[in-house]
């Protein structure tokens, strides 16, 4: 990925480069722990949010993550903008690069828009930040890293070290169908030599599983008790056209990680969620807090993966620590 100039999709970096990212994370959680986090890294370099869809942890965690390499960070609000007036996005985008920009990073409520982005640009990168029910690149990235560095503690080995995914057995659960996190998810998983089974009614998994290397399965409880992490996704109703569930109870009745079926959980078994949750939905609360549930080390983790990408589509080579905490 070090002379990539965009990140579009998980398949953009392969098993190598989803190690190198999370090598370099690795080295900024240290610089987070800093009275002043902040490294010069990216000093003179201009990041832009163009978020056209509602968000809370990406956008401001690609924000940490820019101005804790001393970027400068503009912020593109769709609902304030010219397009209101009429303005093409191929002409929003281009006027914005010409501004300067380094970086964009792009959510959209429609599949391919950041790749439609890419095209336009001349020379600034482009950061997939969620594009409909398509990817959610650094979403995988900061859930490898989370299950990297929680793997790692219990081998007693380093969470820098190359596959220690490896035989990991993961469920990800409830609507796979509208979820981009999935797709990015599976991708990264098992190309860190993890297994995946998706657990859904039909009705929530995608039309064609052609080309997943999953299994598939709607038991959950079966699948409970030999999976090492439980992944789950949110009913993403906003996305749906159709009616795929009678109601949200019986969907918690029969796919919703209750207390009671948490307790079908292996003991050091790890529950993780992209948020936002829907406590009492696919997620009790008891368990949301439990000491399982890493969700809130996710959202951590995900300034230092931010951090790791906008540098290795940005930086200069400068050392890291260069000048340390005294800069900023």
């Amino acid at each position: 990925m070090s002379e990539a100039r965009h990140l579009l999709s998980i398949n953009d970096l392969g098993a190598e480069g989803i190690d190198e990212v999370l090598r370099l994370a690795d080295t900024f959680v240290e610089v987070g722990r800093r009275p002043i986090p902040r490294v010069p890294a990216l000093r003179g370099k201009t990041v832009v949010l163009s978020f056209f869809e509602d968000s809370t942890r990406t956008r401001m965690s690609f924000e940490a993550a820019a101005k804790r390499l001393s970027a400068d960070v503009m912020t593109f609000a769709a609902s304030a903008s010219s397009l209101n007036k009429g303005e093409s996005l191929l002409d929003t985008v281009r006027n914005i690069e010409a501004m300067g920009v380094d970086a964009f990073v792009v959510r959209h409520a429609c599949a391919g828009v950041p790749t439609q982005v890419a095209g336009w640009l001349a020379g600034a990168s482009v950061i997939n930040a969620g594009d409909g029910a398509h990817e959610h690149p650094t979403q995988a990235l900061l859930d490898c890293f989370t299950l990297s560095r929680e793997r790692a503690g219990r081998l007693g080995v380093s969470p820098a070290r190359p596959r220690v995914l490896e035989g990991l057995q993961v469920a990800i659960v409830g609507d796979v169908r509208h979820s981009r996190v999935a797709r990015s998810d599976v991708a990264a998983f098992t190309a860190l030599g993890a297994a995946v089974t998706l657990v859904a009614p039909p009705t929530l998994l995608p039309p064609s599983l052609e080309g997943w290397p999953v299994e598939v399965s709607h038991d959950l409880s079966s699948v409970l008790v030999k999976c090492d992490v439980v992944y789950l996704l949110r009913i993403q109703a906003e996305r749906m056209r159709e009616q795929y569930l009678p109601t949200l109870r019986e969907y918690t009745a029969t796919y919703g990680l209750t207390a009671g079926r948490a307790r079908l959980l292996s003991p050091g078994a790890l529950v993780m969620h992209p948020g936002p949750v829907c406590r009492g939905v696919e997620l009790a609360a008891e368990v949301a807090d439990s000491p399982a549930s890493v969700i809130t080390a996710q959202v951590a983790n995900g300034i230092a993966v931010r951090m790791a990408v906008l540098y290795m589509l940005l930086g200069s080579g400068t050392a890291l620590a260069a000048g340390g905490a005294n800069d900023g």
